[in-house]
């Protein structure tokens, strides 16, 4: 069955989380007036990414908070399917980049803690996240769940995929100067790993950062099924689960792997590489 997915790129500038959830409400009337069963919205789109890391500390919520029960309701009010992210308080006082898959009956079906921090901002204001990447099932397809920085990791995906992910859902907000992950690395993740990849940034300005925009939908060829610009915009994209198994008869990395010569990746063995 052919699934439409939705990618929200934007906002162009930071809200409150009400105001972003008003957003989230209008963008999930207009992805399931498209005919999508998925909208993803970008990294920290529920609060804002560059916004301090003390506020980030002050705005943060549990995974059953107020803005998550709010978003849920929307879900369930459109019937669509929702993920994006936000920061997330766990019950133990820590702070995550998070983010959070709302199936269109207001359930969550999973929530991810980024585990690749960014940058000073990231570090400053987020605690990592220490769960291994795991796959669940939506609309008959296994889903797998990476934040920004991680994709750029070939393990990550590479996880995904050998977990059974046939599509990958990634927000981020890629900046400036970075642009060749979004036109390149973002395609070749899911060319080597044999699935969808839906990548869903951010664009304008926040504070120093300059958001690139470049969102797209990549399908396991490597090929944009759907590619925004620089400015605010809604993609739609057709998953279709065919493609994906006659790519899979043809490329065969997967199969081909030869794991036992890759343990030097986790072995902890000297790190050759210098500065």
């Amino acid at each position: 069955m052919i699934t439409r997915i939705a990618c929200f790129q934007g906002p162009e500038s930071h809200d409150s989380a009400n105001g972003n959830l008003a957003l989230l409400g209008r963008l999930a009337a207009r992805a399931s007036d498209g005919g999508a069963k998925l909208l993803v919205c970008p990294e920290m789109f529920l609060t804002g990414y560059n916004i301090g890391a003390g506020t980030v500390g002050r705005v943060a919520e549990a995974i059953d908070g107020a803005s998550i029960v709010a978003a849920s309701a929307i879900a369930r009010a459109h019937k669509i399917s929702i993920a994006f992210g936000y920061p997330e308080r766990s019950g133990l006082g820590n702070t995550y980049n998070s983010m959070v898959f709302i199936g269109s009956d207001g359930k969550i079906l999973s929530r991810y803690r980024k585990t690749h921090l960014f940058g000073k901002f990231d570090r400053q204001a987020f605690s990592e996240g220490t769960e291994e990447p795991d796959v669940f099932e939506w609309n008959g397809m296994q889903v797998g769940m990476l934040i920004c920085y991680d994709v750029e990791f070939p393990e990550t995906a590479r996880i995904l995929a050998q977990f059974g992910a046939d599509l990958v859902v990634v927000p981020t907000a890629l900046m400036r100067p970075f642009e060749i992950i979004a036109r390149s690395i973002v395609p070749a993740r899911a060319y080597e790993n044999q699935v969808f990849i839906a990548y869903a940034n951010r664009c304008g300005r926040e504070g120093e950062y300059e958001y690139c925009g470049l969102s797209c939908v990549v399908a396991p060829d490597g090929c944009d099924l759907a590619r925004a610009g620089r400015h605010e915009e809604m993609i739609f994209a057709d998953i279709d689960p065919q493609k994906l198994r006659d790519s899979r008869r043809v490329h065969s990395h997967l199969r081909d792997r030869r794991p036992e010569l890759y343990g030097v990746l986790v072995s902890g063995a000297e790190n050759r590489f210098k500065l």
